[in-house]
């Protein structure tokens, strides 16, 4: 009785707009408070839930992202992008899902990239002709490898929730991100032909070396990062700390547009984000602990043994039942929620935890372009100044090729764990 009550406040607070960190704080109070338990031994749960080195890792990511959005690294990547992107029709739409691979490698905010990007790209190609609807989502669409390439917020707060491999979990995102770029720009080329978007001008032979130049310090961001955390020269927190003060460097005295002086705001922004960030996953740790104290993962997991659902239509159904919820609400809450309910059913159905990871993140990556809470719909929305409904329509084509993607991760496993088996060994 107690968990239907409970799940009717849960949607009962949302709907009256309530914070998802409160919905999910005051559900953890109101189970503890039930079972009968001191709400001290809830702040214990908090100061244990503090104490995890994981947990580290992700203001320095926030941090890393803030000074990569504002430093400069944008410019720098989206001129080598085009180095590489040629004279091609729709080129512009090409630099950008390039530029964003790159980026992406550096950030692990699907937010921070696509607000980098659009930023950047969205004026430009309105001064190049390109429909507006287009341009929107194609940046809205790129903006997603944030979260799927490594680094990776989502899949590091993965697997800090399902105990598994950070290094494994990175790995395995490399492919599947590799593939929608390589899919994004398909249909970019396509479309480009079929509706003449306008040739890019042809770079110089001077112009791509001092592209190229100008690129390498952002470059070798990630380069150190994933290269430290790969070769077990750091661990993942030391590689946040790293590309924390990396992005500092170059942003502030290599490319030069982050003065000192405003080191102290990019900061407290990124520590203002950082912290949103945390009340969620500690509100969301704490209804955790509840819910597999209360036995209500245990009783999810019977229910899926007596139903008789085999491993395949288990991934149907969270992938369903995932994608309803990314349409209500953010990336980590979905992930939070969702991720602690069926961690019983994979293992007693055994799937891998890694690849289940990139199941769970390719869902999220829809649910920023899925109306009515996709958050990369409204940061386009606020930069080139379109109606919802433009946005939307620009996004659609990719929404669709990301389901595509979704069910080939989904039933080829192999796609993912290929590189981190090839890495680590099964």
């Amino acid at each position: 009785m107690i968990i239907w009550l409970m799940l009717a406040l849960f949607f009962i607070m949302l709907l009256a707009g309530v914070p998802i960190y409160l919905v999910l704080g005051c559900l953890a109070v109101i189970g503890w408070l039930v079972d009968g338990v001191p709400l001290i031994s809830l702040a214990q749960q908090f100061a244990n839930e503090m104490n995890s080195q994981t947990l580290v890792a992700v203001p320095l990511f926030v941090i890393a992202a803030t000074f990569m959005e504002r430093g400069g690294i944008t410019r720098a990547l989206i001129n080598f992008a085009g180095t590489i992107a040629g004279r091609n029709r729709g080129g512009l739409a090409i630099v950008c899902v390039i530029a964003t691979t790159f980026f992406a490698a550096i950030c692990g905010s699907s937010v921070a990239t696509a607000m980098a990007m659009g930023t950047a790209l969205i004026p430009t190609m309105a001064s190049r002709n390109y429909p507006a609807s287009f341009s929107v989502g194609t940046v809205g669409a790129a903006g997603t490898l944030g979260i799927l390439i490594p680094p990776s917020l989502p899949l590091l707060i993965y697997g800090l929730i399902a105990e598994a491999s950070v290094p494994r979990l990175f790995l395995a995102g490399v492919i599947p991100g590799l593939l929608q770029g390589a899919l994004f720009v398909a249909y970019i080329i396509w479309y480009s032909r079929k509706n003449k978007l306008p040739l890019e001008d042809r770079m110089s032979i001077a112009e791509m070396i001092r592209c190229c130049r100008d690129a390498i310090p952002a470059l070798f961001i990630p380069l150190v990062v994933l290269g430290g955390i790969y070769t077990g020269f750091v661990t993942v927190s030391e590689a946040a700390g790293v590309a924390a003060f990396a992005a500092i460097i170059v942003s502030v005295f290599v490319y030069r547009e982050v003065a000192l002086r405003d080191i102290p705001d990019v900061l407290s922004e990124g520590i203002r984000q950082t912290a949103v960030i945390i009340v969620i996953i500690l509100s969301a740790l704490a209804f955790g602990h509840w819910l597999t104290s209360a036995g209500v993962t245990r009783s999810i997991a019977t229910l899926v043994t007596e139903w008789g659902l085999n491993s395949w239509q288990f991934l149907l159904l969270a992938n369903a039942i995932m994608f309803v919820l990314g349409m209500f609400l953010e990336v980590i809450s979905v992930i939070l929620i969702f991720v602690p309910l069926v961690l019983p059913i994979i293992e007693h159905l055994g799937i891998d935890p890694v690849h289940f990871g990139l199941v769970v993140v390719l869902n999220m990556e829809l649910a920023l372009l899925t109306p009515p809470v996709g958050l990369n719909l409204f940061i386009l929305k606020n930069i080139s100044g379109e109606r919802m409904a433009t946005v939307i329509r620009g996004t659609l084509p990719f929404v669709l090729i990301l389901m595509f993607l979704l069910l080939i991760v989904t039933f080829v496993p192999q796609i993912s764990l290929w590189l981190p088996e090839l890495a680590y060994g099964r």
